[in-house]
């Protein structure tokens, strides 16, 4: 590598975000680019975790970084995200004994499951050959001199036993775990969020319709296809849930990525801190699985015991940047490290074109407020109501409303570009703000009604197979995903339409809850009880809802809904008390 050269940007780490990164600037800027990483192989030897994307990080990869033919032909579509659990009174050692929720139809944008490793090659090999990319693997003793706001960076690092310096307007800090610029600044801190992790891939595809006594025949023609239809369920992310917890299936080709993600004060990492108990609790839990891995070859397995950081600052307008791991990371449930990555390197790329010294300090002055904002958003589903995962119905409230706010304010506007807009931002902040306050306060309303529900009643007995797109906001939601080429005009309208759609959807979810702890379905359509319910601040306490639905019950005036009231009814359906259930089962014991 040449010394003493001057670059437009230095990127740290060779990895997704900076890899990806460098592909965006190569492909929509000219700026010259040195992208330098310590390892050597490249891709690795091991294989890399992280492989599931939605619609944000899939568009971002497919669409803005052009490598939607490489994803077509060397990675497997994704079918969504499945959830399940397993059923009262059932072995739970069959694919069939579990209840769903999921999403049926295919996605109007194509998702895929990423083989990290084959996605990382693919994008360094196209890099390379653009004449204004340099890469430098091998790099040691890097050391990085931040100027102030208008000067020049300078850099050194040895290669080869050779000694490289140079200079640079831009610094951008990928290197993930290591977190080079976040500790040089001193702006690492920790995160919110207390999850463990550990995962490992094996040798072959773990199909999990497969798990079970039927026969070929038998799986072909269940009658359950009626609702679950015939596209592959292995293709899936899938979600085998309990309080505080999952474990993943994700094919590759050729192997399967599988893990179990956790909230460490509810599993003590000695039960599960090596390869052979994991796999054991694993099979215990979620019996199916004994069906099949413990006769599985493993490939690679690793683990992580507290995954989750914060970062004080990720952009400055003296031209410095923190992206992927590097900066923030929340946890991998619903996959949303492809989708920070997908939007900070939109930022970040936006920012490095612009010259002006006074536009840029403001536009990193909004995307370091939205990108705040975003990951702020994550820590409630986290942080807060993680517990909901052990029951069906809790988590089907949790995550429709999640999920309806990801496509409508995260996914809609970055098909269309607008979150470099200043204009949309300052629309799309006001907002945003909104919902924040409701989706924290609807967070804590679940994770309460799920640990009251824990110990007040048992799931039915029969498997319960839901589409979470039956709830029409969030079917709503998902069509503004045709909505492109939108002026932020038409966008402000949208977002303010899905506004309002939102607050129906949480004032639904809030009464949901009530009408399932009164066990009275007419909870649901009483007005003045429904109009009463505050979701900026939802409190949850069985008997105030009792006695604030007993003040008014005798009311005949009906809520008016734009939604079906009684869509979730199926999931509460044949529950029954914890005190009944255990009488049930000393009778049968006794027969």
């Amino acid at each position: 590598m040449p010394d003493g050269k001057h670059y437009d940007v230095l990127i740290i780490g060779a990895g997704l975000a900076g890899l990806a990164l460098a592909r965006q600037l190569l492909l929509y800027t000219d700026k010259r680019i040195l992208l330098v990483d310590r390892r050597t192989e490249f891709p690795p030897a091991k294989q890399k975790v992280g492989e599931a994307t939605v619609q944000l990080s899939a568009y971002y990869y497919a669409r803005v970084l052009d490598l939607e033919e490489h994803l077509e032909q060397a990675h497997y579509l994704k079918y969504n995200l499945r959830f399940y659990w397993k059923t009262p009174g059932k072995t739970n050692d069959c694919y069939e004994h579990y209840s769903q929720s999921y999403i049926r139809k295919l996605s109007n944008i194509n998702t895929y499951q990423l083989d990290r490793n084959k996605f990382e090659g693919e994008m360094l090999r196209v890099n390379l050959e653009k004449s204004n990319f340099e890469f430098g693997p091998g790099c040691t003793e890097l050391k990085v001199s931040l100027a102030q706001t208008g000067g020049l960076h300078s850099f050194s690092f040895k290669v080869a036993g050779s000694e490289v310096s140079g200079t640079t307007r831009w610094v951008v800090d990928t290197s993930g775990r290591g977190r080079f610029l976040a500790r040089q600044l001193g702006l690492a801190t920790d995160g919110k969020i207390r999850h463990g992790a550990h995962f490992f891939w094996v040798d072959g595809l773990v199909d999990i319709e497969k798990l079970t006594k039927l026969s070929l025949q038998q799986i072909r023609t269940r009658p359950d296809r009626t609702a679950l239809g015939h596209t592959p369920a292995w293709q899936a992310t899938n979600h085998f849930c309990g309080e505080g917890l999952w474990f993943w299936t994700i094919p590759l080709h050729g192997k399967t990525s599988l893990g179990l993600v956790y909230d460490n004060r509810l599993i003590p990492r000695e039960r599960i801190d090596t390869l052979e108990k994991l796999i054991q609790w694993v099979c215990e839990e979620f019996p199916l699985f004994a069906r099949d891995l413990p006769y599985r070859r493993v490939i690679y397995h690793t683990a992580l015991k507290d995954f989750a950081h914060d970062c004080v600052q990720t952009i400055s307008p003296a031209r410095w940047a923190i992206a992927g791991e590097a900066g923030r990371f929340t946890d991998p449930l619903y996959s949303p490290g492809g989708d920070l990555i997908s939007l900070y390197n939109t930022f970040i790329t936006d920012a490095i074109q612009t010259e002006d010294d006074v536009d840029l300090a403001d536009k990193c002055r909004l995307y370091e407020q939205m990108m705040e904002a975003v990951y702020e958003a994550y820590v409630p589903t986290y942080a807060i109501s993680y517990d909901a995962l052990g029951d069906q119905e809790a988590f089907t409230l949790k995550y429709s409303w999640e999920l309806a706010i990801y496509f409508s304010y995260y996914v809609f506007p970055f098909i269309n570009d607008l979150f470099t807009d200043k204009r949309f931002l300052a629309i799309f902040i006001n907002r945003f703000s909104q919902l924040g306050r409701i989706n924290r306060s609807l967070q804590t309303f679940i994770s309460d009604f799920f640990q009251w529900k824990k110990n007040k009643r048992i799931p039915p007995r029969e498997v319960i197979h839901f589409d979470f797109t039956d709830i029409k906001p969030l079917a709503d939601a998902e069509k503004t995903f045709y909505r492109v080429g939108v002026s932020v005009e038409e966008a402000r309208q949208i977002l303010d339409e899905q506004l309002s759609n939102l607050k129906e959807m949480a004032r639904f979810m809030a009464a949901q809850i009530c009408a399932s702890v009164l066990g009275d379905v007419h909870v649901l359509t009483n007005r003045r009880f429904v109009e009463g319910l505050d979701i900026t601040r939802l409190h949850f306490d069985p008997e105030a809802i009792r006695e604030s639905y007993l003040a008014v019950a005798n009311s005949a005036e009906e809520y008016a809904w734009t939604l079906d009231s009684h869509v979730l009814q199926r999931l509460i359906e044949g529950q029954c008390e914890v005190v009944d259930e255990a009488e049930e089962l000393v009778e049968v014991a006794g027969d």
